[in-house]
């Protein structure tokens, strides 16, 4: 079965820790040992999560000697954000819709509390 990009990124958005790891990806890359420190929980178990965020677009790792750096990639959160787009503009008709029509009610009635 394929899964499109967009599930696996949100997918990927929906665990809190993989979003903290992403929120301190974006101040700059760093190593898996850094990234663990804040978390109550294995490495290994936060390497879980990093695979889930590698598969997903949204980080890469690289090989420096001994070290290997997380870095965040933005890409895949670009997608998410056209997406959410569509529905920001949905709400913000919504509300001014409603915004007008209060206005017709209070201008109908002036002394009527709004």
């Amino acid at each position: 079965m394929h899964t499109d990009h967009l599930s696996v990124t949100l997918s990927a958005l929906a665990d809190p820790t993989r979003r903290a790891i992403l929120a301190r990806l974006a101040r700059g890359e760093t190593s898996v040992t850094e990234l663990a420190e804040p978390f109550a929980m294995s490495l290994p178990a936060v390497s879980k999560h990093l695979k889930v965020l590698e598969k997903a677009g949204l980080i890469t790792r690289g090989r420096e000697a001994q070290w290997r750096p997380c870095r965040l990639d933005p890409a895949p959160l670009r997608e998410v954000s056209e997406w959410l787009e569509h529905y920001s503009r949905f709400w913000t008709q919504s509300f001014d819709r409603l915004e007008e029509v209060l206005r017709e009610i209070k201008t109908a009635d002036p002394d009527k509390p709004a």
